[in-house]
């Protein structure tokens, strides 16, 4: 029986011994799986991204308001004279159109078309080069009108009062052609010229009310207003 002590030490050595073998061979085995890539091992997956909440919704863009598109100038008459007085205007809109006649009741005269933008401007264009430029603002169109000498200011106020307007009378009367244009001024004053085979003088009073025109030396006219 004393001799049992020293074996039981003996074999217990050895098995603690024989159990760190073990745990070493373990060991060793798990760290070359994971850490060493010519092993043909597959490397843990990386953790899935997290995914947007469900329930979040992009906040919707706020779109710009459109611009508002400027209204065209209303229908109308307008009439009036070049700032330095030596002439009248007189311009006639209808259906984003304009007529105008300028007249300064001696020689000169001129009648331009052309249409009128949303903005209220006007490009107008007659014969000879001739040209007027302006816009609608309000109830006044302001601009410049060149006709035989240069650009010439004006302001023409929009008129309601009858007869005030533009006027034109066109006819052969005993072989001669005849073609005359009145400006009727809300006061009642007027100026125009007549034209006789392309000569043009000063015109016989219109009478606003009928449109009659008595011409010197015998006959008649009739003028109507001018419409675009």
């Amino acid at each position: 029986m004393k001799r049992s002590g020293p074996l039981f030490t003996l074999l217990g050595g050895l098995l603690l011994a024989l159990f760190m073998l073990t745990l070493n061979a373990t060991t060793g085995s798990g760290s070359s799986s994971y850490g060493d890539s010519s092993s043909g091992a597959a490397k843990p997956a990386a953790p899935p991204a997290a995914s947007a909440s469900p329930s979040a919704k992009p906040s919707p863009s706020k779109k710009p308001s459109p611009a508002k598109k400027p209204r065209p100038p209303a229908d109308g008459k307008y009439t009036g004279r070049t700032d330095d007085d030596t002439a009248s205007v007189a311009i006639t809109l209808r259906g984003g159109r304009a007529t105008a006649y300028f007249c300064d009741g001696r020689t000169t005269e001129s009648w331009l078309k052309g249409d009128v933008e949303d903005d209220g401007s006007l490009r107008l264009t007659g014969e000879g080069g001739a040209k007027l430029d302006g816009r609608v603002k309000g109830d006044t169109v302001r601009g410049t009108v060149d006709v035989r000498g240069g650009p010439r200011p004006f302001t023409a106020p929009r008129t309601e009062k009858k007869p005030a307007g533009l006027y034109r009378a066109r006819a052969e009367v005993r072989g001669e052609r005849l073609d005359g244009g009145w400006i009727v001024q809300p006061d009642g004053s007027q100026v125009g010229l007549l034209s006789r085979d392309g000569k043009p003088a000063a015109a016989p009073r219109l009478d606003p009310g009928t449109g009659a025109v008595r011409l010197p030396g015998g006959g008649r006219l009739t003028a109507r207003p001018v419409v675009p």
